[in-house]
């Protein structure tokens, strides 16, 4: 797979495929087929494969296999845009790999948590969760963990306007953790912000190799969204009317469908190099819908750039969306509301979650006034 993506790519397909008939019975050939989502860029065929693998785990009883579910069924929403969502899945799985003694996956689950936290641009959250998640992982030689915390790391720096710091950490994550390389798979995931940071650091020649391995995992995988993401990449290390034509070309890659956080950058990008270039009507198309999915996953740093580009442009008023009710519950919280408002008891909401009873009412007890309701009947209309 490293050598040769376009070789590879076929086989994925064809076991996630398979795992999509419900001809892959197993617990961790789910895993592993649904990962063949991941591998190829397909998210949605990685969410057919993991909601109903983390649904018939609980069912089953699988308390071992949750958290490996939970981790990938969150990376997986984190991808699609849902970052509430996989922040609740992320917790679960941490908790429950913590009672299980499952301490790799714990250190991963915090990297993943440690990247949600990175969307928002909550430093001290981003920080404390990968920090030392990184540090044992690189003493352990666990390269994909102490890639994906550096990973966040280096978003949050992104979002904050560090680039060389951004730049730095992305080089680290590439060359792995010790004496254990990283593989293709993980390097594609982090390529956009290697590209981005080189270029805004002023150092585009030192994204060669991230270019390159992406274009080619990219081509292979014919997903819409990685073409979006290569040509926006290119028009970054590209100048002039050129530039213009790669993010035309990016923008409509990524109108075809696949990860709005992305899309979003690209429409980004592109409506800050339109702005400069006078173009102020044509920025604005794009900088209103990068805003809008901006602040629909709580990404607050692109929210603000975004923001401040529709200003320079001459609208103002560019609000801040209103949170939802949703926004207002804990990760644990939201998940025990989603669960009764679909009619569940708490023994049966304890018992999927691994909960007492108890904690399932105090849960709720607390949940109730955030919502503005009074009794359990009342969630069902809240549509969370």
């Amino acid at each position: 797979m490293a050598n040769d993506p376009a070789e590879a790519m076929p086989r994925m397909r064809a076991l996630l495929a398979a795992a999509r008939r419900g001809g892959v019975p197993g617990t961790a050939e789910r895993v592993i087929a649904g990962a063949m989502g991941m591998l190829t860029g397909d998210d949605e065929a990685a969410l057919e494969i993991y909601e109903p693998l983390v649904a018939d785990a609980r069912d089953t009883g699988q308390i071992g296999w949750l958290p490996n579910a939970l981790e990938h069924l969150a990376v997986t929403e984190m991808f699609l845009g849902r970052r509430r969502d996989a922040i609740v899945h992320a917790e679960e799985g941490m908790r429950l790999a913590e009672s299980t003694g499952q301490l790799h996956r714990v250190d991963h689950l915090r990297c993943v948590l440690a990247w949600a936290a990175a969307f928002a641009g909550d430093g001290d959250a981003c920080r404390s969760l990968a920090e030392p998640a990184v540090a044992r992982a690189r003493t352990a030689r666990i390269a994909r963990t102490a890639a994906w915390g550096s990973m966040a790391l280096a978003l949050l720096d992104l979002g904050g306007g560090r680039y060389d710091r951004a730049l730095d950490r992305l080089e680290a994550a590439s060359r792995g953790a010790g004496d254990t390389p990283l593989g293709l798979m993980n390097l594609i995931h982090f390529a956009g912000d290697h590209v981005e940071a080189a270029v805004r650091a002023g150092r585009p020649e030192r994204a060669d190799g991230a270019i390159e391995r992406f274009e080619g995992w990219s081509i292979a995988s014919e997903q819409p969204w990685a073409a979006g993401v290569l040509l926006r990449c290119r028009a970054l290390l590209t100048t002039g009317e050129e530039a213009g034509r790669l993010f035309v070309e990016a923008v409509r890659a990524h109108a075809k469908g696949g990860r709005p956080f992305e899309r979003a950058r690209t429409e980004l990008l592109y409506g800050e190099w339109l702005r400069r270039a006078q173009r102020k009507a044509e920025a604005r198309s794009l900088l209103r819908p990068a805003l809008e999915t901006f602040e629909g996953m709580g990404a607050a740093p692109w929210a603000e750039r975004a923001r401040a580009e529709l200003r320079a442009t001459g609208e103002a008023g560019a609000s801040t969306r209103d949170d939802s009710v949703a926004d207002r519950l804990t990760p644990q919280e939201l998940q025990v509301v989603r669960l009764a408002a679909q009619g569940l008891s708490n023994r049966d909401i304890a018992a999927q979650l691994f909960l007492s009873p108890r904690t399932i009412g105090h849960h709720l007890y607390r949940a109730y006034p955030k919502l503005g309701v009074s009794s359990r009947g009342e969630l069902a209309s809240l549509g969370l």
